[in-house]
């Protein structure tokens, strides 16, 4: 076949005296011919020479092996059938092998006649059948034939037609009764044909031909049954028609505004085609793949298999290499140890010792604005925010907190507890980082079979460009997509109506709408491809679509890297998104996707954006680096956001507004250069066991304001009730309950189970006129107060936090809000305790222990100062306004003693901190109390007066 297109001499061309005996063992010893010459005696043998050369031993197969890019590469570019292995996509990059390149091609050109080998392998047929060598029909002025169609009416099965350069025009349309081969001689493009052809027989191949419409259809080639087989064609401005149960197979072909429509069919094969300038779909898909099958059908499959995959090796992903802890690292419960008044901190290198000019401890804190107190120490080992006192040298003093309690268990564990280093590189531990599609298709067996199933279309090795649309699959349409490149159009792929596509490897870029876009319940398999520079949406999922999208790079769109609405579905695992203009991923209008270990990063707008009722399961993703929020809620959005890194953002981490709810449970929300949390405008989220540290403003943000302040959801309005007994029952009937959130009505914001740690400003802020639950939460080593409470004209419950080693105060009350404190711990603030302005505060059974200012200081409507010294409550002007009875102050009498918490509430604590020494009054060792203390306010509640329980 294609070797005699290549002009070298035969092997009896070639002098006899260099011919070895082809019957002998010639090995090519020493003293031979050398290796270089013998290679160079080769390179003049046609195709079947080389063969019979290959067959003379294993030295001679070697050898001919060897010409791999000499006279194999030399067949493969010189035989006018078939064109570069790597067109039209890398034209430029050579094959692994031309050799292997080469026996493909010959054999994918042979497929149309192994009918011809059935028909001959019959009982029937071999009884009676007569030997007879294909004829060649030439066609052209000066030859036998004037015409295509008069070459027909002679020609018989299997016969050779052969069109010499010039233009054939045929008047009526041509139908094919009998297979042949109609080939064009010469280069590509010398032979036009003007047909409209129809295929009733079982097979054909056509060749080096190029195609135009007909005057009187616009069809150009269509085959109901049979199979057809195109090889290195130019298609123009028409349409080709195949419909099942016939199969095509098409290879090094261009169609220049041409529409390929496949109806039904069981399986055809396009491989290094270029489909170029189409005013409409490329490649049109319809139909589920016919359940009755021809007589290719087996052979196409065969010559599939046989064929290089572009299915993924275990090399085949350059990924980050990350190297911190696992995520999985728990927080295990266990004592905590607090040391007062001196000590060193056990993991701390060297003791703090007093230096020249140090400030004693009375002078250790200056008195801010309000009557604040701000301690003026040097950082230590917890975070740089724990007290501790320089000129003590008498015995430390110890109290226990004598329960066990499990911590927040963050994403990461303790991977991200140290401080941010400026400049440094950004380092994930090795479970973060993405599988090659390899692995992820070896873990689901699901995505597997998907990879590797055949069946309708294949599409591998193409160029769709400058054209509206790519490939169209409808109305229960299969089609696989292996390694194309789609640039320049309207849009590359679209699948609707209960198709299902299966894309691997793709280059996807420059669409000038979405580059994939599935609906109307599409889905399949989207792996391994890059999707890129597309004016919308990388891939578009709606209208219950429900597609895997796998192992994608999705990056620098105009708009969203992918967006899941009007109920729209899918799994989107392991991808790379970024560097998108909109939210890496977007989710409206009812789209409920599962979002799982993708890295979202450097995106201009959020990483994830869920509103308009949008939902979904976020889980276990690295958002980091996005310009807007990390993860953004609004309008309604109900995502459940799981178990999710996000850090190093330019903004928030999480924002939550508009109406947005949802939950966000055990991520890790660090290093983001805004708030970890914002929470504004009506929402209401479930923020639960979730580790927010380093952030650069506050750790939980809640800015909630409303005009008409009665009108709450769920009733919350004016008439809160502040009863205790009622309050307390009603939130843990709340809390106690085990339905997903997302399942039940949602009636106030909750703050649960948090470790809120060593961000730049208060650990929660809370300026709101709606009511809020902040419970069992640790806020620790913020770089202002722990809690500052300022607006609350909704009830703001904070109950059984850990509140320790703030900057300032552990919590403060603004004027007017209102407020209850019940069963916190509040530890080593370098501030006062407790500092509140407001006429509606409950302070009820919270141990306040070991602060640099007072335990509880109560502040009026006007400026007020108080003593700093031996004393456990500041004293304020007016204190006819604070009644408090029943008090009890314990002071240590000896060095020796210690003391401990009796039956506390059961809040949490950080993980493997050790409270730092706490600067005492005058030398006085101020303790705390080994009972219950409670103060309350006699006669009911009074506009300006408050509730306190305690402290010490």
């Amino acid at each position: 076949m294609c070797g005699h297109c290549c002009s070298a001499p035969s092997l009896d061309q070639v002098p006899a005296s260099l011919i070895p005996c082809l019957d002998s063992k010639v090995t090519m010893e020493a003293g031979g011919l050398p290796l270089e010459l013998w290679r160079m005696i080769l390179a003049y043998l046609h195709l079947p020479d080389l063969g019979r050369c290959s067959l003379v031993c294993r030295a001679w197969y070697e050898l001919i092996l060897s010409l791999d890019s000499t006279r194999w590469r030399q067949l493969c570019l010189g035989c006018t059938e078939c064109r570069h292995p790597n067109w039209p996509n890398q034209p430029d990059v050579e094959p692994e092998s031309w050799r292997e390149a080469f026996k493909q091609h010959y054999l994918a050109s042979k497929t149309w006649t192994k009918n011809a080998l059935d028909l001959e392998s019959s009982v029937c047929f071999s009884l009676f059948r007569r030997r007879r060598e294909r004829r060649t029909l030439s066609v052209g002025p000066g030859h036998e034939f004037d015409s295509l169609g008069s070459a027909l009416a002679m020609a018989s099965l299997y016969d050779r037609i052969v069109l010499f350069p010039g233009v054939y025009e045929e008047q009526g349309e041509i139908i094919l009764k009998v297979p042949v081969e109609i080939v064009g001689h010469g280069k590509l493009g010398e032979v036009a044909l003007l047909a409209s052809i129809d295929q009733h027989c079982s097979t054909t191949r056509l060749c080096n031909l190029v195609f135009m419409p007909a005057w009187f259809s616009p069809f150009m080639f269509k085959t109901t049954s049979g199979h057809v087989q195109f090889d290195n064609c130019n298609f123009e401005n028409g349409h080709i028609q195949v419909h099942g149960p016939g199969t095509c197979q098409v290879k090094f072909c261009t169609f220049k505004n041409t529409h390929v429509f496949l109806h039904n069919v069981p399986l055809c094969v396009l491989e290094n085609c270029e489909f170029v300038g189409s005013e409409n779909n490329s490649v049109t898909v319809e139909g589920h793949p016919s359940a009755d099958k021809n007589w290719a059908y087996k052979y196409l499959l065969g010559l599939i298999k046989s064929s290089p995959s572009v299915l993924p090796t275990e090399d085949s992903d350059s990924l980050m290499s990350l190297d911190l802890e696992s995520r999985d690292q728990a927080w295990s419960p266990r004592t905590c140890d607090i040391v007062i008044e001196g000590s060193q901190s056990p993991t701390s290198p060297v003791s703090s010792s007093p230096k020249p000019g140090s400030k004693t401890g009375s002078q250790e804190a200056e008195v801010g604005s309000d009557g604040e107190r701000v301690a003026q120490t040097p950082d230590s080992s917890d975070g740089g925010l724990s007290p501790g006192g320089e000129d003590e040298d008498e015995d430390q003093l110890t109290y226990r907190l004598s329960y066990q309690v499990q911590g927040p268990r963050p994403v990461l564990g303790g991977s991200f507890l140290g401080p941010p280093l400026p400049g440094a590189s950004i380092q994930l531990p090795s479970c973060l980082v993405l599988n090659s599609l390899q692995q992820e298709l070896q873990r689901d067996k699901e995505a597997m079979a998907l990879a590797s199933s055949i069946q309708g279309c294949l599409i591998r090795k193409c160029l769709f460009r400058d054209g509206k649309g790519g490939v169209f699959v409808c109305s229960y349409g299969r089609a696989k997509m292996e390694g194309n490149i789609f640039r320049n159009l309207t849009y590359a792929v679209r699948c609707i109506h209960n198709s299902k596509i299966v894309m691997l490897r793709n280059d996807v870029h420059r669409c000038r709408a979405a580059g994939i876009f599935l609906r109307l319940e599409g889905g399949g398999l989207i792996a391994g491809n890059n999707i890129y520079h597309n004016a919308e949406a990388g891939v578009d999922i709606r209208k219950k679509a429900n597609p895997l999208i796998l192992c994608n790079q999705i990056h620098h769109g105009l708009r969203s890297g992918i967006v899941v609405l009007g109920n729209g579905k899918g799994i989107i695992r392991n991808n790379q998104i970024f560097s998108n203009k909109e939210a890496g991923i977007y989710i409206l209008y009812h789209g409920n996707p599962v979002v799982s270990g993708n890295h979202i990063f450097k995106g201009r707008a959020a990483g994830i954006a869920v509103n308009e009722n949008g939902k979904g399961l976020i889980t276990e993703n690295v958002i980091r680096e996005n310009q807007w929020g990390g993860v953004d809620i609004r309008r309604g959005g109900v995502p459940v956001l799981r178990s999710n890194l996000i850090c190093f953002g330019y903004s928030d981490g999480v924002v939550v507004g508009d109406e947005g709810r949802g939950l966000i449970e055990g991520n890790t929300i660090y290093a983001n250069k805004g708030c970890g949390v914002w929470m504004m405008s009506s929402s209401l989220p479930h923020v639960t066991s979730n580790h927010i540290s380093y952030n650069g403003l506050y750790g939980v943000a809640v800015f909630s304001q409303k005009e008409g302040s009665g009108e709450f959801p769920g009733g919350h309005g004016v008439q809160e009730n502040f009863s205790e007994d009622g309050d307390a029952i009603l939130w843990e009937t709340e809390l106690e309950k085990d339905d997903d959130p997302l399942r039940r009505p949602v009636t106030t914001a909750l703050v649960e189970s948090n470790s809120i740690n060593h961000n730049g400003a208060s650990g929660l802020y809370v300026q709101s006129s709606e009511a809020l639950h902040v419970v069992t939460n640790v806020i620790h080593a913020n770089g202002d107060r722990g809690i500052t409470v300022a607006q609350s004209s909704q009830l703001t419950r904070v109950a059984n936090n850990s509140i320790s080693c703030n900057r300032q105060s552990g919590v403060k009350v603004e004027a007017q809000c209102k407020v209850e404190l019940r069963g916190n711990g509040i530890y080593d603030n370098r501030g006062h305790g407790i500092i509140t302005k407001g006429d509606s505060t409950v302070v009820v059974e919270n141990d306040i222990i070991g602060n640099r200012g007072s335990g509880l200081q109560l502040l009026p409507r006007s400026d007020t100062k108080g003593k700093t010294n031996k004393t456990i409550f500041q004293q304020i002007s007016n204190n006819r306004e604070c009644i408090m009875q029943n008090n009890k102050v314990l002071v240590f009498k000896k060095k020796c003693d210690t003391w401990r918490l009796v039956n506390p509430p059961a809040r949490p604590h950080l993980e493997n901190s050790l409270r730092g020494p706490t600067a005492a009054h005058s030398g006085q060792k101020v303790t705390a109390m080994a009972s219950r203390i409670t103060a309350r306010v006699e006669g009911g509640y009074h506009s300006n007066r408050s509730i306190f329980c305690t402290i010490l």
